[in-house]
């Protein structure tokens, strides 16, 4: 839909003078295969809006692809953390790695050669010891390597989408989203409650309404929150922009405003 590639678009030009070139790479990789929808919303809720008051002046639809590459990005960089969350590549790597031998008192290891001790135990150079007899492997390793640009590709995305949103009157409801999201999560890993994950998708599609009714100089209602956030409660994956809404979704939202 015409609307998805404008966000994407406009989402897209705000990272691309990123560098690296790979770390920009990862970025336009993931804004290229997610769902468009939080920013699609943004759009939408904003003609929801000009519907009503048609007599008012036209919406700047290259602010409002601005708005909505803005919750987008944040929307992408706080899902991506949330991959990380749930299943974090680091604790892998130390699980994959085991246990080290029980130390003999010979300076050996208990069932082992001083061989095995002279693999396991050596310096660099300083007086740092480096355990490297027992590792993760390769595959491990690359793992680990992937998920540290995943961290940065996450703060980037965020970053920049903070930055679309600075001046606008959605820059507050952004705040309160990435508080909401550390929150919850921080709640999951201790109760091992995944519910609290969906909450993600409610709260960016509620901010995705505020920062489009407010572009075209209304402002969101309860009623119009509570529906976009059950919008957002999807069974799986967040589906596609054009799975997700319809040619009478702007009048839909536009009749709870």
């Amino acid at each position: 839909m015409e609307e998805a590639a404008a966000v994407r678009g406009a989402a897209l030009e705000a990272v691309g003078d990123v560098e690296p070139d790979r770390l920009r790479e990862r970025i336009r990789e993931r804004l290229e295969d997610g769902s468009m929808a939080p920013g699609v919303l943004t759009v939408l809720s904003a003609r929801a809006v000009a519907d009503r008051e048609p007599d008012d002046p036209a919406v700047d639809a290259d602010a409002v692809a601005d708005r909505g590459a803005g919750v987008q990005l944040i929307y992408e960089g706080l899902r991506l953390t949330r991959a990380l969350s749930r299943d974090p590549p680091w604790e892998r790597d130390a699980a994959l790695a085991g246990e080290p031998d029980e130390e003999r008192t010979d300076g050996g290891t208990a069932g082992g050669t001083a061989a095995d001790s002279d693999q396991r135990e050596r310096t660099d150079g300083g007086d740092v010891a480096v355990t490297d007899g027992v590792t993760a492997g390769p595959a491990a390793a690359t793992d680990a390597d992937d998920a540290d640009m995943d961290i940065l590709v996450a703060d980037v995305m965020v970053a920049r989408g903070f930055y679309l949103l600075a001046r606008t009157e959605a820059a507050g409801e952004a705040v309160a989203v990435v508080r909401s999201f550390g929150g919850d999560q921080t709640r999951r890993r201790t109760t091992g409650d995944d519910r609290l994950d969906g909450n993600l998708e409610a709260d960016v599609f509620e901010l995705a309404a505020v920062a489009g009714t407010t572009a075209a100089g209304g402002s969101v209602t309860e009623d119009l929150r509570a529906h976009v956030g059950g919008l957002a409660r999807t069974d799986g994956p967040l589906p596609l922009a054009a799975s997700l809404f319809t040619d009478g979704t702007a009048a839909t939202l536009a009749e709870r405003i």
